[in-house]
């Protein structure tokens, strides 16, 4: 018989191991570490040695070495993040560090390292201090600003690390004569910025605060606010008025279709000449002279939702004099930018499908979200208008023809 070395030796036992370790994650589902025990030795392990932390912001990693036994399985780390909630974290015997995340604030907090064996048997615990760097959700906290808008606040922060951070609005709710929480806004973007609507224009109390993954929270920025008035302008007030650098109305979609009240994608909305190229846009009168705070839009839905002429990133331009001449307005300006008679009151983008599918394959659900219109707001700064033209970039089938159902406008007229 051919001698088995020490080294094929330990080879065979560590495969041994693993089609043992392979076969109980094939029974039962596998929770990042295995604590079944898969040894029979009980002797209680050695603590870890050699201590070193290294803290960040939030959080530390604590670096050690490993008792010297084949006997070892993970580090186990226990401590409590705040006054309430308690975390463990483990590391496998593969490595030599565990980290410790979700600290409340910066101050000294105590971990309990713990050695534990393949036979599930702990060590003596072992008690280490880290000093954790002030948290991001702290350090985004004094960026964060609240100021009135259109039926609402609107909200602005710097999240420069681009963490994952909720803001939290709350607001005096009149009935409970509480502060409720009134909208959650989820983001890791670096810049925060904007708008909760649909309240009265009457003074309430607003509040925010800052939240992490971890529970925790910061204080809260409350200030009394009156909200902007804000209605909807009187569709029958709208007018068309076409210029030569709007583009050609194909299969009869006139844009007076644009405003008639009907969003179920088999009446008639405003529809391009398709071979007629860019610019895809209409221009029209609002019948009054009004601060516009957001356009609702209704694309086209059923086999149409985000698919073939429906805007994916468009514009929208206003004029505030009595007969704004024509302009070609470009595809690419900056809010506010001011061509002409015309000044640029937002450029947006249509938002992807809540399903998640891809253009194309969406479901009822999108369809159902196409039917209920999307808001895109306008900046409270923008002057007060009397035209709004709509210039389309590009659709979501990627032709030369652009369409929509239905067009909502909201503001404060003067």
């Amino acid at each position: 018989m051919k001698k088995i070395n020490k080294y094929s030796a330990k080879a065979l036992f560590s495969l041994q191991i693993l089609a043992f370790v392979c076969l109980l994650s094939a029974c039962k589902k596998n929770e990042g570490y295995n604590t079944q025990p898969v040894s029979t030795d009980k002797t209680k392990p050695d603590v870890v040695t050699n201590i070193k932390v290294t803290n960040y912001n939030g959080g530390a990693f604590i670096t050690y070495n490993l008792p010297n036994s084949d006997n070892i399985l993970y580090v186990l780390a226990q401590y409590k993040i705040n006054d309430k909630t308690s975390r463990e974290t483990k590391s496998s015997y593969y490595t030599d560090t565990v980290k410790v995340e979700g600290f409340a604030t910066n101050k000294p907090y105590e971990v309990t390292l713990y050695t534990v064996s393949r036979a599930n048997v702990k060590s003596d615990p072992l008690t280490v201090t880290v000093n954790p760097d002030v948290p991001y959700y702290k350090l985004i906290k004094p960026t964060v600003s609240l100021t009135t808008d259109f039926g609402g606040v609107h909200i602005q922060a710097l999240n420069p690390n681009k963490k994952e951070v909720g803001v939290i609005l709350i607001a005096m709710d009149n009935s409970t004569q509480a502060l409720e929480v009134s909208d959650q806004h989820y983001t890791n973007q670096d810049t925060i910025d904007y708008s909760v609507r649909g309240f009265p224009s009457e003074q309430r109390k607003f509040g925010v605060y800052i939240t992490d993954n971890y529970g925790n929270i910061s204080d809260t920025t409350l200030l009394d606010i009156t909200p902007l008035f804000e209605t909807q302008l009187d569709k029958t007030k709208f007018t068309v008025y076409r210029k030569p650098s709007d583009s050609e109305i194909g299969y009869g979609w006139d844009l007076p279709y644009l405003w008639d009240g009907k969003i179920d994608g088999y009446s008639n909305g405003w529809h391009t000449n398709p071979g007629t190229g860019k610019p895809m846009q209409c221009t029209f009168g609002i019948g009054v002279t009004a601060q516009i705070s957001r356009i609702k839009i209704f694309e086209r839905p059923l086999e149409y939702a985000f698919f073939h002429g429906n805007p994916k990133n468009f514009s929208w331009w206003g004029s505030t004099v009595d007969s704004p001449q024509d302009v070609v307005l470009p595809q690419s300006a900056p809010v506010g930018a001011v061509i002409g008679d015309w000044v640029n009151l937002g450029n947006y983008r249509y938002p992807n499908p809540p399903s998640g599918l891809q253009p194309g394959f969406t479901n009822q659900a999108d369809e159902k979200f196409v039917l209920a219109g999307v808001d895109f707001l306008v900046p409270a700064t923008a002057p007060a208008v009397k035209y709004l033209r709509l210039l389309v970039h590009d659709t979501w089938g990627k032709g030369d023809a652009a369409h929509l159902m239905e067009v909502t406008v909201y503001g404060k007229p003067q």
